[in-house]
């Protein structure tokens, strides 16, 4: 854990066993359960009393001792049946980060493997990023070439993440939503491509209950409901199958599963189906010896129950890529009750339990094909490699988001080799999934033997051919960025167009940035632009402008995650400072503006509404004296009024003014519409508009990479009031999913 988590005030720890009768358990649990040698526990019992020694003085937000934290880590360890240099580095995991340890230490006292896991599950130090999604991001980058290295690392780190999540209730509210919500992003995902199953369910349930605590409340409630209710049809359900699978296989062993919560939420919430629509609530698994003791299983329940059309997945013919082996079938029982049933052998069995722990190769002395792991890992190499190319960090977290997703499709080439992609994968991402060069010459695609546009989205069976060209200097087409599901192909595309269309890159990144600083008003001079760019291309790494202007033209580098810190710059170094004006007295009286606004003391004065924050009458308004161009009316929480009027460098130049009561004035107000990307919906917009007769003086767009749009307008408003019935009447629009000033 990191370091705020080392004190709690005003806290007491509840009645608990001390941290020396837990270690005392721990301990028992390795003589008996495992297999390590006394060597082995003798480096564990020591890795325990430095732990213990170097974190004494801390306690969790809980107020439990801290060292109660690794000791779980190392029993979640324990129950993934991991060896005795994973348990000493669980246990001593934070001590590097929170104590005066250093790898050095670790490394004289337990070997350079145990510190070498330490170093691989430790966060990174005080590193001088700009963004919290650039630390994010980079320690995630350190964790995957960690954990290609030795894949006990994200193991660990995994563990040491779920005891996090089981104690989150002690944090602050903010906190726990933060830390839900990278765990289901980026940790659940990579326990499921891991294999490991306990883990993510319960990692993905932890972090629902916090993100979302109503609807987990209802899912729970709903569950137990349906347990009580279904409890005896399962029971003699399952004493059926037994009598029945009994006469074909030799001693089966029948049990059943209850759907995770997180696995219902996805279903209700984001496929829109209600708590009876799921089908795989229950299910009855069956655990056998052979893969031919499988189908034949499988074939005595479907002459037993009524199985569901489409309803049949064979996992076994067509692994996960996380290494899962399974026959799923949903079929009707009694009185018409769906349920899922799952057949797997006991090899089958351990490999969706513990996935990639249950065949890593240092796993108690048994020496696994190098070559075999080293090709469950390519995915973390290619996420590498990729980051690589484009030199931006955060691709690492767009590529878990958008390639690690719990649903596959499972496509087939013309040859009959099979392709898994993840679900919204389309004709493109199948093309880049073979081989860069075939995406690079696309042309078209047939599916099933039909021509299908490029776009299309390809589904679990389908047999997808890929038409390419061979016309000299035929490549893709930049669109192809907004339509790409997967993080590699978007990648391998951006790699196309930086190798081969520099210049075009070049004056893509110029216009880039123009549109951006026209957008948000940001004028400078030819000096001060050619200066300004300079000084951002130097903070991102870049020593040629060209260089830079060429990585936004093919989207290395976005200036949309650049134009805070642009913003700020340009307030604080570049901005045209207003200049000196007398200040009328405070006692002269007030007097109204032909422009709908009254000025302390100042009469047929010049106003001018400021641009950065488009005040409307309804809105907490101030003036500035500005130098020749009268009064500028600002927003009083607009980001250019000083917080502390009386504190700033220019307090006299900073004037009162209200609205007139009578203003009939039209204004401009700027908005961004946040929505999902589909046809149609820049004109469902316009149209609301133009049944509220509102005038659209702007309108931009774009897509983002996580298939949103953002759309950009100006229109026309009498006041504050009018401006909250039009945002109020776009957020109807089908697929809105916000509207900010």
């Amino acid at each position: 854990m990191a370091q705020e988590n080392r004190t709690q005030e005003n806290r007491t720890a509840a009645a608990e066993p001390s941290p020396q009768e837990l270690y005392g358990a721990l301990r028992s649990r390795l003589q008996k359960e495992t297999s390590f040698s006394e060597p082995e526990i003798d480096l564990i019992d020591r890795a325990y009393r430095l732990a213990a020694q170097m974190h004494s003085a801390q306690l969790r937000y809980s107020g439990q001792p801290y060292i109660i934290h690794p000791l779980a880590v190392a029993n979640i360890l324990v129950d993934l049946g991991m060896d005795a240099p994973s348990i000493a580095a669980a246990l001593l995991h934070d001590t590097v980060e929170d104590t005066d340890t250093t790898l050095e230490q670790l490394k004289a006292q337990f070997g350079e493997e145990v510190a070498e896991l330490v170093d691989g599950v430790t966060k990174l130090g005080k590193v001088p990023l700009a963004t919290k999604e650039e630390f994010q991001a980079e320690n995630i980058r350190k964790m995957l070439l960690a954990m290609y290295k030795d894949i006990r690392v994200i193991i660990i780190k995994l563990a040491d993440r779920l005891h996090n999540m089981r104690t989150l209730d002690f944090m602050a509210p903010q906190k726990r939503r933060d830390i839900a919500l990278e765990t289901l992003e980026i940790y659940a995902p990579i326990a499921h491509r891991l294999g490991i199953r306990p883990a993510k369910e319960e990692l993905e349930d932890l972090a629902i209950r916090f993100l979302d605590p109503i609807a987990y409340e209802e899912i729970e409630k709903s569950l137990d409901a349906l347990r009580r209710e279904r409890l005896g049809f399962l029971e003699e359900t399952k004493e059926k199958v037994r009598a029945r699978i009994a006469t074909v296989v030799h001693d089966p062993t029948i049990d059943g599963r209850v759907k995770s919560v997180h696995g219902i939420y996805r279903k209700m919430y984001m496929q829109n189906k209600n708590f009876d629509q799921i089908y795989d609530i229950f299910a009855i698994r069956i655990i056998v010896d052979t893969v031919i003791d499988c189908y034949n299983c499988l074939g005595v329940i479907h002459d037993m129950f009524r199985p569901m059309p489409g309803r049949f997945k064979d996992y076994i013919a067509n692994p996960k890529p996380n290494m899962y082996q399974s026959l799923h079938t949903t079929v009707l029982g009694k009185d018409g009750v769906p349920f899922e049933v799952q057949i797997r052998t006991w090899e089958m069995h351990r490999t969706a339990e513990y996935g990639i722990a249950a065949h890593w190769k240092y796993k108690l002395g048994i020496s696994g094909s190098k070559t075999s792991l080293d090709q469950r890992l390519a995915w973390i190499r290619q996420m590498l490699d990729d980051q690589k190319e484009t030199g931006d960090v955060q691709e690492i977290v767009r590529a878990i988001k958008s390639d690690l997703v719990p649903e596959d499709v499972f496509v087939f080439t013309p040859r009959g080799d099979v392709i898994t992609l993840p679900a919204g994968a389309t004709a493109i991402d199948f093309a880049y999934a073979i081989h860069t060069a075939v995406g690079n010459k696309m042309v078209g695609a047939k599916v099933d033997g039909r021509i299908v546009p490029i776009d299309y989205q390809v589904k679990t069976g389908e047999i997808v051919e890929v038409i390419t060209s061979s016309q000299p200097g035929k490549g893709p087409s930049r669109d192809w960025l907004n339509i790409v599901k997967t993080s590699s192909a978007r990648n391998k595309i951006r790699a196309w167009f930086k190798n081969e269309k520099r210049d075009e890159n070049i004056a893509e990144g110029k216009a880039e940035i123009e549109r951006e600083f026209r957008r948000n008003f940001i004028r400078l001079s030819d000096e001060d632009h050619d200066r300004f760019i300079r000084n951002l291309a130097t903070r991102q790494r870049f020593d040629d402008l060209d260089d830079f202007y060429a990585a936004i033209g093919f989207g290395g580098v976005s200036v949309q995650r650049l134009m805070p810190y642009i913003k700020e710059e340009y307030n604080k170094n570049y901005r045209p400072h207003e200049a000196q004006a007398e200040l009328p007295t405070a006692n002269e009286p007030r007097r109204s503006s032909r422009d709908g606004v009254t000025v302390e003391g100042v009469d047929n004065v010049l106003i001018k509404f400021s641009r950065c924050c488009n005040p409307l009458p309804g809105d907490d308004i101030i003036g500035f004296i500005t130098r020749g161009h009268g009064i500028s009316v600002h927003k009083r929480d607009c980001p250019n009024v000083p917080r502390d009027l009386a504190a700033c460098d220019e307090p006299e130049r900073w004037v009162q003014v209200t609205w007139n009561r009578d203003v009939k004035k039209e204004f401009k107000a700027s908005l961004q519409i946040t929505a999902l990307s589909r046809i149609g919906l820049m004109a469902d917009v316009s149209m609301q508009l133009a049944a509220m007769r509102v005038n659209i003086n702007e309108i931009s767009s774009r897509e983002s990479r996580d298939g949103r749009s953002t759309i950009y307008m100006t229109v026309t408003v009498s006041n504050v009031e009018h401006l909250k019935n039009v945002i109020s009447r776009i957020e109807k629009v089908d697929g809105v999913l916000s509207v900010e000033r």
